[in-house]
């Protein structure tokens, strides 16, 4: 790929770079105490905070992946940044509120305030076993890239030593900036980024297979269909009864459980910036939808016609669809590569950040040093980057194929989709519960891998032997349905525990004060589904098309959000209130969701 660059757009490259490089580092000269280091001593403005959540979320993995999913399956990808949504909202006004009250590193802290020492302990191995699978993904589709970038220029990146280059960036910028550093390079990746993802699909819709977007909705219903968000229950990729279930379950647990994402708003100067910074990002987010998924789509039509059907694998589509509609000359390639290369180091570097956050405060100080001073800690954290990137690297080279055909994204989906229901599952009941016990909230916690498993062996051995369970769910048993299961059963679980241990004296409830109120959480529900219900039922029914529906729908639940901001008696003007915008983001998911039906 680099080798049919022209000169300028090598230039761009090396420039976008060293000025990534040179802007990042600068940070790591200052002297730093533990604060300073883990959580960029909590300063971060809305900007800061909305740049870095976008930076860490859309990486090499989600820009490759998602345009990939778009190609072969289509449009109802979108459903992982349009369905986030919610779980931004449930992360601005019920867990945000909780988090920073208390001034946590590690959301394990806030396990062990609210159950126990174990459930933290738990919460701790989960959470470095996520992310190592998710870092093992992160070299493995990085180093492709990087082979696929420099092939045929003399200097050829094999899968190996494309590990050993992510991992040796990985650890200069994690070990000598900190968090400074990487949400520095966050939102200069952010900048880039957006210019590049907006550049490409451009191109790509004023090809004359395409003629923009209209055009593409026109070509897609006449042939393969792909442009729609619902696909149905026994899909084996997306069925869209999954979506409504077990993704909403995923996206609670990467927006509101997840380590390496809240750490950007607990690093966040205050609450405002905290909610603002994730509501933009949120906004940022439904860039990917329309210029990377549907981009993906058009991609389909273009291979189609001018390389033949199947000719090009999932996982290539990005440079392939770059090598064939961004014109040459212009720097406009130089800076989509730079924009990439960028975003296979951002997303890992900024989980490492996490992971040593984590093993500094949740292993260090809690078990072997209590008593340690910052600058032990901070080395200590430094020392887990090198042992947690070591690890990672052996694992990508022994367990991934770089020459495999699968769809990347659903494949590390599918293996994470293990862990997260039973986070998700303990932390909800913890803050909506009061009676949740600390023992049974450590057992879930710990079981629930284990019963995805026992799921997974159910509906392999007994339940496929019943057709209708075959015309409902399909012949394989998809992930988002299991992480719905898991999330169920723990639940059951949990309750039925709690009242027993409870019942029986077994390990006392912490007093803990929530600080939010259910009551206010029930209405506003409450009121959302009664102005959307209707809808959704005249669509259904045929009485209107969902695409006419879209409109009235979205506007009705924007002055739903305007008289939430009346009835919460904000100070501030409309314009200024982060209710005011998360009802606009709340819209806008409202009008896809209904004009893509």
């Amino acid at each position: 790929m680099l080798k049919s660059l022209e000169w300028f757009d090598v230039i761009v490259v090396v420039t976008v770079l060293l000025f990534l490089i040179v802007a990042s580092m600068y940070s790591s000269f200052k002297k730093k105490d533990a604060e300073e280091y883990f959580m960029a001593g909590r300063s971060l403005r809305w900007w800061s905070v909305a740049g870095s959540i976008f930076g860490t979320n859309i990486h090499a993995q989600q820009i490759i992946g998602m345009m990939g999913v778009g190609y072969s399956i289509g449009f109802a990808q979108s459903h992982y940044e349009i369905w986030a949504i919610p779980a931004i909202l449930v992360l601005c006004y019920i867990f945000i509120p909780i988090y920073r009250k208390r001034n946590f590193f590690t959301l394990s802290q806030f396990l062990e305030s609210r159950f126990n020492a174990n459930a933290r302990l738990v919460y701790t191995v989960l959470m470095v076993a996520f992310i190592l699978i998710q870092l093992i993904g992160g070299f493995y589709i990085g180093s492709r890239t990087l082979g696929l970038l420099f092939e045929g220029t003399g200097w050829e990146v094999s899968y190996v030593a494309g590990i050993c280059i992510i991992a040796t960036v990985t650890v200069v910028f994690t070990v000598f900036g900190g968090m400074e550093s990487v949400v520095t390079a966050d939102n200069i990746l952010t900048i880039i980024m957006i210019a590049s993802i907006l550049l490409m699909g451009s191109f790509t819709y004023m090809q004359p297979e395409i003629g923009g977007l209209s055009g593409l909705l026109k070509l897609d219903h006449a042939e393969a269909n792909k442009m729609h968000l619902y696909l149905p229950t026994n899909h084996p990729k997306l069925p869209w009864s999954g979506i409504f279930t077990g993704l909403t379950i995923l996206n609670m647990f990467y927006w509101t459980t997840n380590q390496y994402q809240v750490q950007r708003v607990l690093a966040a100067k205050t609450d405002r910036d905290a909610k603002l910074g994730s509501i933009a990002a949120g906004f940022l987010k439904l860039i990917i939808p329309f210029f990377s998924i549907a981009v993906g789509s058009a991609a389909y039509y273009i291979f189609k016609s001018r390389y033949g059907v199947d000719s090009i694998k999932p996982d290539d589509t990005f440079l392939t669809l770059l090598k064939t509609v961004v014109p040459t000359g212009y720097g406009l390639v130089g800076l989509i590569l730079a924009g990439l290369m960028c975003a296979i180091f951002s997303a890992i570097y900024s989980m490492m950040n996490s992971v040593s956050t984590v093993m500094a405060y949740d292993i260090f100080k809690k078990y072997i040093n209590p008593k340690a001073s910052d600058k032990k800690t901070v080395r200590f954290g430094q020392l887990a980057v090198f042992l947690i990137c070591i690890v990672a690297g052996v694992l990508a080279f022994s367990t991934y194929d770089p020459n495999s055909s699968d769809n990347f994204f659903l494949k590390l989906a599918n293996q994470t989709s293990y862990i997260k229901p039973g986070l998700v599952v303990v932390f909800f009941w913890g803050v909506l519960w009061k009676q949740t016990n600390p023992i049974a909230a450590v057992m879930v916690l710990a079981g629930s891998p284990f019963i995805g498993l026992g799921c997974d062996w159910i509906f392999e051995n007994l339940l496929i032997q019943y057709p209708f369970i075959i015309q409902t769910f399909g012949e394989t048993f998809n992930f988002l349905y299991r992480v719905f299961s898991i999330f169920v059963i723990g639940s059951i679980l949990l309750v039925i525990l709690s009242k027993y241990l409870n019942a029986n004296g077994k390990a006392k409830i912490a007093e803990f004060d929530l600080g939010i109120s259910l009551s206010g959480i029930g209405s506003t529900l409450f009121w959302f589904l009664l102005t959307q219900i209707p809808f959704i039922v005249v669509a259904l029914l045929g009485l209107i098309s969902p695409q006419t529906a879209a409109t009235p729908a979205a506007i009705v639940c924007l002055l739903l959000f305007v008289w939430f901001h009346k009835r919460a008696k904000d100070e501030m003007m409309l314009y200024k209130s982060d209710i005011f915008y998360a009802g606009l983001l709340t819209s806008s998911m409202i009008w896809i969701m209904f004009y893509f039906a």
